[in-house]
């Protein structure tokens, strides 16, 4: 091959590179905005009543969160198939905090695939108001999130620590969920809907 053709070659690859970059990148930022609307929306939904399964803005905050948690999440061919999800993550990272609900999540015997247990964690964590503790612990286990994420995720890059101040505000919020039915049905994957938050981006 003419040494034309490998230069060429290679700026290309180079172009892919940086452009594929670029999409991790504005995935990230896309993510962590759509995340703060989806909180905000919830705080101002927030009166004396807990906010449960039924509310249309809690649904669309844990398809985001589900989302952020899953960005670049390695070891499936596709986070949706249900096989290893950032429950399992969870699990390992996690695995010091004190009082914490993984083991009573990991031996619930109605929720039996991994991103089920992901989505009942997470919900037990919002009704212990600790689901930004457990985000940040995790987070401190540095091995361990390289070991499940692929470079550029969210959870290998600053943004993250953006993230774990974010959830701290949902400790204002009462939660209470009912951890079986269809909400936990590790089958379906989760659907970020961004109609609501289309009136933020005019403001």
């Amino acid at each position: 091959m003419e040494p034309g053709y490998v230069q060429a070659a290679m700026a290309m690859g180079e172009v892919s590179k940086r452009a594929s970059a670029r999409n991790v990148a504005v995935e990230r930022k896309n993510l962590l905005t759509v995340c703060r609307f989806s909180i905000k929306t919830l705080l101002e939904k927030y009166t004396a009543e807990p906010i449960d399964d039924s509310s249309e803005e809690f649904i669309n905050f844990a398809a985001v969160l589900e989302h952020i948690l899953s960005h670049r999440f390695k070891g499936s061919s596709s986070w949706f198939d249900g096989q290893r999800s950032y429950w399992d993550y969870i699990r390992l990272a996690c695995a010091k905090v004190p009082n914490s609900c993984i083991s009573s999540i990991e031996s619930m015997e109605n929720i039996n695939t991994s991103r089920a247990k992901g989505r009942a964690w997470m919900r037990v964590a919002l009704m212990e108001k600790r689901l930004s503790e457990y985000i940040a612990t995790a987070l401190r286990d540095s091995r361990t999130t390289r070991r499940f994420y692929s470079e550029g995720a969210i959870m290998l890059r600053e943004e993250s620590t953006v993230l774990t101040g974010m959830l701290i505000g949902l400790g204002a919020i009462d939660f209470s969920f009912c951890l079986k039915g269809e909400s936990l049905d590790g089958k379906s994957p989760a659907v970020i809907d961004y109609t609501p938050y289309l009136k933020f981006t005019q403001r």
